[in-house]
């Protein structure tokens, strides 16, 4: 795979929530939305399960995850950089 393809890869910055797991993370993503009504705007979360290799992410850490084919039944975005550790 070339690297101009991984480039055009959506990635997301978010926070790590658990590292219970072997080389699994889940991260935090925070994001908001106008409501299609009312036009006010709401705070969601979503929670994304990230592949992290070496283990080098803890909880609390801001990290940004890019997206890569499924690796397991949840499992479809992988660790790029830690932005910082808690």
């Amino acid at each position: 795979m070339t690297e101009q393809m991984r480039e055009d890869r959506k990635t997301i910055q978010g926070w790590v929530v658990s590292d219970k797991m072997d080389k699994t993370r889940v991260v935090e993503i925070k994001w908001r939305k106008r409501h299609s009504l009312y036009e006010k705007v709401q705070p969601k979360t979503t929670k994304l399960y990230v592949h992290d290799e070496k283990n080098e992410s803890h909880s609390g850490d801001h990290v940004v995850v890019m997206g890569m084919r499924p690796m397991s039944k949840m499992k479809r975005w992988r660790l790029v950089e830690i932005l910082g550790k808690k």
